[in-house]
């Protein structure tokens, strides 16, 4: 089978500890599509200078949060690695022109392994993390998920794990209302993804309105561009969830495929 691209927004850590409409989504994303041979993950929490893929045939949890229910830090996710993708993966890359290498001891931080703990509760698919290429922005980690695609032929799941909107200072930890910045940004996004406006996601940072102010910094909005890279251009966007937390937090997922019969280069 082939794959549509995720991406899809991981919300706070204790997540998983939630009985809420986006913990039940993502409980359920696993169930939507058949189970994956394999699954590349890129997530908000680990940036490097260039995309590293983890190489490791078991995968540590890494709890990178603090001031969480002690029930979080009890949770693992001893995910299978395979060194043989990982080394597929970076082939592709260098095919691509797009640099890369390879990363022996890391784990899987909670942008990864939070969502997949969700979706495949069995830790029965083997997974790979890819360092989120930050300092090159936006279009390099949409030619990473380019080079990436043809994996999605050979049944393996690609997947961007970050948050559509993350400004952590703004948000109500008690509930609110969404602040206005915050839904015409939404508006703006999710109408750019539908009518694959490309150069205008491309472009963001200066295009889309309050961008700043849902995005003080864009590492949680950068895995977007991977599952947009991986889908194909023009790609077709499916909305798999869409709701606010805490005031101002989307919590939004999608799904991309090629458009059918159209250039996907």
């Amino acid at each position: 089978m082939k794959f549509p691209a995720l991406f899809v927004s991981h919300g706070a850590p204790s997540l998983l500890l939630d009985d809420g409409p986006a913990a039940h989504f993502l409980k359920s994303l696993g169930q939507k599509f058949p189970k994956p041979k394999a699954v590349i993950c890129v997530s908000a929490h680990w940036e490097a200078r260039e995309p590293l893929f983890t190489t490791s045939e078991r995968l540590d949890t890494i709890h990178d949060f603090y001031g969480f229910p002690e029930a979080m830090y009890q949770m693992r996710y001893p995910a299978k690695g395979s060194s043989e993708l990982a080394q597929r993966a970076l082939a592709l890359c260098k095919s691509a022109g797009v640099n890369a290498g390879l990363e022996s001891s890391r784990g899987l931080d909670h942008g990864a392994w939070i969502p997949l703990m969700a979706m495949y509760p069995e830790v029965d698919v083997p997974v790979i993390q890819v360092a989120l290429p930050f300092a090159q922005g936006p279009r390099a980690v949409f030619a990473l998920g380019q080079a990436l695609s043809p994996l999605r032929d050979e049944g393996v799941l690609l997947l961007g794990s970050g948050g559509f909107t993350h400004n952590l200072g703004a948000l109500a930890w008690g509930g609110g209302e969404t602040p206005i910045w915050a839904k015409e940004f939404h508006v703006w996004a999710s109408t750019a993804l539908r009518e694959n406006r490309r150069e205008d996601l491309l472009e963001a940072e200066t295009r889309a309105p309050h961008f700043r102010q849902n995005h003080p910094r864009t590492e949680h909005w950068l895995p977007l561009y991977f599952a947009l890279g991986a889908a194909g251009s023009p790609w077709n966007c499916e909305t798999l969830y869409t709701g606010f937390e805490f005031g101002s937090l989307a919590m939004d997922a999608f799904a991309f495929t090629p458009s059918a019969g159209l250039d996907t280069a």
